[in-house]
């Protein structure tokens, strides 16, 4: 199965993750408190992080969460859009990597 993977760059996780639950319907995977924010849904792998440099609300990059995924792998479309291809398990390797100190295991 495969979901669209958004990340979005924010300014203030708290808000974001408020208006974000809201929309979305649930409460994120995964918090780090004042950085980073997961949701998984059936059809979505949404981020927001905190980039600290006023360009809340603009595209990170874009990709699909795929199981059949082998490894992690990034590319750039045609319009200069970062693409991510990946499995859960390397997108909680990631999190991990960032933030060693965070439990996560996605839910499969």
């Amino acid at each position: 199965m495969r979901k669209l993977h958004l990340a979005l760059a924010t300014t203030d996780i708290e808000a974001t993750v408020r208006d974000y639950s809201s929309r979305l319907g649930q409460e994120p995977d995964l918090i780090v408190p004042q950085t980073y924010a997961l949701w998984r849904t059936e059809q979505l792998n949404l981020s927001v992080r905190n980039t600290g440099s006023g360009e809340s609300g603009t595209l990170r990059h874009l990709g699909w969460e795929a199981d059949d995924a082998e490894a992690f792998t990034c590319d750039v479309d045609c319009n200069g859009i970062l693409w991510e291809r990946f499995a859960p398990e390397h997108q909680a390797k990631e999190i991990k990597d960032a933030w060693p100190d965070v439990e996560y295991e996605p839910k499969v």
